[in-house]
């Protein structure tokens, strides 16, 4: 298992990873509250990207609506905790298998009738519309009147309970990110991610090699799905409250998707390299606004209409290519072994 994951990974990128993890684990130790939730933000969009880009960076199908299994997590444990008093990691796995069947059920729909590219896209938004409408009368979780997980002061942290200060749900958040990751890089060495990547590249051609595109598009999103569930555990038990237009907006699904584009969609590093630029620096703009007394509602999403605007005219890649050209990351830069 360690040789499969290492293999083929250049000496110097494992020490600069090292590197990288070892000083995002020693981060609570100086860092102040505030930079700790910027942080936090960062890592969960790292996350929630990283799930996305098995759809679409891996097997080339665009979903928009990917706030829908974030939102199916998120009220799945916490109705589980707030009327039974079951604990999020074991409500968890229900709501992951929630997300995994609905996410079964879009792609049947779509795959075995054809539905692909943008009409693919709509699909899923559609889908997230209607579980946003659903859950607005939805009374057993309250409905539009948002459903609230009790909080109490914890003088320590209740990591079982995901009660806690900031630096516990830091390192939860990390620690989720990490396994993405590797998870991530496994997939996209294995047979699977071979497929996925030649129905990427061409479905058709794929097809006419004998590979079984509708079943591994099925795969490959609940495999998305799956993963995108526990960032919806997570995004409850943090914020502690629940509004449909909140959690199913689709400006939620835009902000999952803006960190692998501007990184690199279809890269490993993209999703969290994307996530800490454009996160990073739209917190940043937000806090400049404040210090100078500036309310400028919406400054946010025009920030991220500019950076798009910029990665697809000047990088359309996204950024994480050329950073790996420049740390002598890129494969295709590398001397074949003999």
């Amino acid at each position: 298992m360690m040789a499969r994951l290492f293999h083929g990974v250049p000496r110097h990128a494992l020490y600069l990873l090292a590197a990288v993890l070892a000083g995002l684990i020693a981060t609570p130790l100086f860092a102040d509250d505030y930079l700790l939730t910027v942080l936090i933000v960062i890592l969960y969009f790292a996350y929630t990207g990283q799930a996305w880009n098995v759809l679409m960076g891996f097997a080339g199908q665009l979903s928009l609506g990917h706030a829908l299994y974030v939102g199916l997590g998120a009220y799945a444990t916490a109705a589980l905790y707030v009327h039974f008093g079951i604990g999020p990691w074991i409500g968890m796995p229900v709501a992951i298998l929630i997300s995994v069947a609905c996410g079964a059920i879009i792609g049947f729909l779509a795959f075995r009738f054809g539905v692909a590219g943008v009409y693919f896209a709509i699909l899923t938004i559609a889908f997230s519309e209607f579980a946003r409408i659903g859950f607005d009368h939805f009374e057993w979780v309250r409905g539009s009147a948002g459903l609230f997980l009790p909080v109490a002061n914890y003088t320590s942290n209740d990591p079982i309970n995901l009660r806690g200060q900031p630096a516990m749900f830091y390192y939860v958040i990390l620690a989720m990110t990490v396994v993405a990751f590797v998870l991530c890089h496994l997939l996209l060495r294995s047979r699977i991610g071979y497929f996925w990547q030649a129905i990427r590249e061409d479905e058709v051609a794929a097809r006419s090699l004998g590979i079984n595109t509708f079943r591994y598009k099925m795969i490959a999103i609940v495999v998305s799905a799956g993963m995108t569930a526990p960032a919806g555990v997570f995004y409850a038990f943090y914020y502690n409250n629940l509004f449909p237009e909140q959690t199913f907006f689709i400006l939620r699904s835009i902000e999952i998707i803006l960190g692998p584009i501007v990184g690199g969609v279809g890269t490993l590093f993209g999703p969290i390299v994307g996530a800490f630029l454009i996160t990073g620096l739209a917190e940043g703009l937000e806090e400049l606004l404040t210090i100078y007394g500036l309310d400028t509602p919406g400054a946010k999403r025009v920030f991220y209409g500019i950076c798009l605007l910029l990665v697809v005219t000047i990088l359309p890649n996204g950024i994480w290519p050329p950073i790996a050209r420049l740390l002598r990351l890129d494969k295709s830069r590398q001397k074949p072994e003999r």
